[in-house]
Parts: C-alpha cells; structure tokens; sequence
C-alpha cells in the first residue's frame, strides 16, 4: 500500500502494519516500525547486560533462566542423576519463568498501543485483535500456560496411561503448537514478510532463532506422543534431544534481546523530495 510523499503523509505501509513509511516536505523518510516501537517505548534505562528497572531486560532474563532450566532438564543423564521427579520439577519450574517472560511481552505489546484501543493502561487483558504483535505475544502467553499444566500434571507420581496422554502430552502439543504460530508471527512482523534477509539487524536473528526453537519444541511433542492405552513415550530420545535443541534456541535469542534493547535508534531514511525514491542513509 502507498500514499502520497511530499506532503508530510505516509508513504507505504508494510504487511499488516508492520511497519509504516512517512515522509516529509523536506524529503527525509521516517520508518515506524511495530516491533520497534515495541522494544523502545521508553529511552532504555541501565546497561546493555543489567537494567532491573527495565522491562525489556527482566524479559530476556526471564525467558534465559526458563531456556536454562529447559535445557538442563533434557540433557542426556540429567534425569538418571537427580531423578525423574526433580527432572520434572525442573521443566516445571522452567515453564513458570517462559509464563512470567509471555506475560510481560505481552503487557509490553498492549501497551505500545494507540490510546484509542487500550485507554486502560492498567488493565491486564485486552483485546487488540488488529494487531499483529498483539497476536503473537498473546498466542504465546497461551502456549506458556499449556506448558504450565504439561509440566505441573507431570510431576504427578503413578498417572494411568490415559491421564498422561491427555494432561501431559495434548497441553505439550497445543504449547508447541502455540509457539509456532507465535513465533511465524514475530518472524513476520520483523521482517515485513515470510522472507528476509537482515544479517545486520538484532530482530532479524531473534525472531529467526526463536523460530527454529519452536520447530525443535514442534517436533519435541510429536516424538513424545503417550501412548493413551500403554502409556509408552513413543520417542524419548528424540524428544529429548529437540527439546534440548529448542531451549538453546530460545536461550540465544533471550539473550540477543539485551543488545536489541540497548541499540540505538535506526529506521529514518533520506529521499530528494518529490521522487518518491527512497535511499537509506
């Protein structure tokens, strides 16, 4: 979609606002981007690795610790050295630190809301259906709370093969599920398409890993089908070893958010006014 260009109006608009482009009589090009104006709300308080007054930063760390924990619990003999109950208390615990990290992701895309759609700032839930980066951190927020039951159910002792199938594996595979469609989402809001190239940009390779995390977690649920009738793991190993692939995944790109936070401000372009052709600068 394009407009005018001289006039002080907006130039293009990218996917489903994405990102908007808007120039002014004197040619230079501003680009508003979602995600962006997300992350940047507020001038970034603290350092790049510790700001505890921040927002942005209490995300990253929460989602690293969960990453961590993830990690941990699938490693090759950690459930054989600690037990299989404290093996579950892990991933249990890690859930809890992803639904902390969602829901303040979450709190952060509601409030990088125009006023008109959330005049209550303080409200916990909204409903912003119009928006892209409302969808992707509610759906995940979502995903985050199916992990919760997965985990929290599976530290029950002696679960009957039907139990596990429906209160372990099925909120597994809808959490999965969740964070995949989170994470196309996030992917497309970052790169104002299904397909980009941007080596340079910190989002670019968020959104990318944390993808490829959500594929890993995708395949994770369907190695780890209970089987309701015998209650045998249909593939532990591999299951274990895509959860594994997954939290690291999720760990890079928690920690990749610290930088994002702290970048400088990026995204004005130069144009002659009145060509309609835009130059970076």
């Amino acid at each position: 979609m394009s407009g005018q260009n001289g006039d002080g109006r907006y130039l293009s608009i990218g996917g489903p606002a994405t990102y908007v482009d808007r120039v002014g009589p004197d040619g230079v090009v501003v680009r508003w981007e979602s995600r962006r104006h997300r992350k940047h709300q507020k001038p970034a308080a603290g350092s790049t690795w510790w700001a505890p007054r921040a927002r942005g930063w209490w995300i990253a760390v929460l989602f690293a610790i969960g990453s961590v924990l993830f990690a941990l619990g699938s490693v090759p003999g950690y459930a054989s050295a600690v037990g299989a109950r404290a093996d579950t208390i892990t991933y249990f615990v890690g859930s809890l630190f992803f639904t902390a990290a969602s829901f303040l992701s979450y709190r952060e895309a509601v409030d990088a809301a125009p006023p008109a759609q959330n005049p209550a700032h303080r409200r916990f839930f909204t409903y912003q259906p119009g928006r892209i980066d409302w969808w992707a951190t509610a759906i995940q927020l979502a995903g985050t709370l199916y992990f919760n039951v997965s985990t929290g159910v599976a530290m029950a002792a002696d679960l009957s093969a039907q139990a596990a199938h429906q209160h372990v594996w099925r909120p597994d595979g809808i959490g999965s599920v969740c964070f995949l469609v989170s994470s196309a989402l996030a992917w497309y809001e970052a790169c104002h398409g299904w397909a980009a190239w941007r080596p340079r940009s910190w989002s670019w390779w968020i959104t990318l890993v944390n993808l490829i995390g959500s594929i890993a977690f995708g395949i994770s649920a369907v190695a780890g089908y209970i089987n309701p009738v015998t209650g045998q793991v249909h593939n532990t190993g591999r299951a274990n070893t895509q959860t594994l692939i997954g939290a690291i995944c999720f760990l890079i790109g928690a920690v990749l958010l610290l930088p994002e936070r702290t970048e400088e401000a990026r995204g004005q372009v130069t144009a002659p006014a009145g060509d309609g052709t835009i130059r970076a600068s």
